[in-house]
């Protein structure tokens, strides 16, 4: 069985198609600051958006700490929407530019829309930027919950698999 044809409106996202690894750092005002390691994984079935499926384990214990799934769709003028779904109850929904300069592939995504169940904690706006550079991918988050403004949470240096 031979792999689908990439959808020609993902091309610009091809740079990010694989499996990533690395190690991260977070922090936030309301938790202790933490290190983790990530894997990313990004992938196609021909159609017009790039699935991602992120995990996390604690560099110290190998405890799981987060999950998520979501799709990247480039809208084919260099936006890129993004829906991402968490286990613990938070879609994000965002949207953003996707810029290329000497080799080195950006996305910088900000919400347009933070949903919760009736159970998850109070996010109310995210901010994601990805900068892939040949085989190194270095991913930054930012957030705004809990009554903290948009705020920088965690950073990754993941490099391809």
């Amino acid at each position: 069985m031979t792999a689908p044809e990439l959808h020609p409106v993902n091309l610009p996202l091809a740079p990010m198609l694989g499996v990533w690894r690395g190690r991260g750092e977070g922090h936030y005002p309301t938790i202790d600051d933490f290190s983790y390691i990530e894997e990313l994984t990004f992938g196609h079935v021909g159609k017009p958006f790039v699935a991602m499926a992120q995990k996390t384990r604690d560099a110290t214990s190998d405890v799981p700490l987060h999950a998520e799934a979501g799709y990247f769709r480039p809208q084919g003028d260099g936006t890129v929407e993004l829906v991402l779904a968490q286990p613990s109850g938070i879609v994000e929904i965002l949207t953003g530019e996707l810029t290329s300069s000497e080799g080195a592939l950006e996305l910088d995504l900000s919400s347009v829309g933070v949903h919760l169940s009736p159970s998850a904690k109070s996010v109310t706006g995210t901010r994601r930027r990805l900068v892939i550079d040949g085989d190194s991918m270095v991913i930054d988050m930012w957030m705004a919950a809990v009554g903290e403004p948009m705020t920088h949470h965690l950073t990754g240096h993941l490099q391809r698999a």
